[in-house]
């Protein structure tokens, strides 16, 4: 997916109504108040693929920065240990964000959070970069 058709899946998501339930949909997955797009998924050796989705995320965020102003960047470090260690309910899509995200890019807009992450869910799984619209505020 080129930067114009990520720029079109991220407005597809912001205009669309969220889904009633939690699965996946047309754009990807989501749920109510939330829906995420994988925008980008690089394979290869850890540091390449990461770096390479690194970059993805560097691109489209300088993009959507023309329009929005610079991004609120995000750790979702603190967010994930809190759950673990804590206990503490985390709301979705954040919860789970934590879990296989290290930080985010993320935007105010209109009454809706833009964010992108780049996401990884184990050793032999790809380095995906997402968009993330939601209602709810980051914790």
């Amino acid at each position: 997916m080129n930067l114009a058709e990520q720029c079109a899946t991220i407005d597809q998501l912001w205009a669309s109504p969220f889904p009633d339930d939690h699965g996946r949909s047309a754009a990807g997955w989501g749920g109510p108040g939330y829906a995420v797009a994988e925008l980008t998924r690089r394979h290869g050796p850890r540091e390449e693929a990461e770096d390479r989705a690194e970059a993805d995320r560097a691109a489209l965020s300088a993009l959507l920065t023309q329009g929005w102003g610079p991004p609120y960047r995000f750790s979702l470090w603190s967010v994930h240990t809190r759950a673990l260690e804590q206990g503490a309910v985390v709301p979705e899509p954040w919860g789970w964000l934590s879990a296989c995200a290290q930080e985010l890019h993320s935007w105010c807009v209109g009454e809706r959070w833009v964010a992108l992450a780049v996401a990884h869910q184990g050793d032999d799984q790809p380095y995906q970069l997402l968009a993330v619209v939601t209602d709810v505020a980051p914790p």
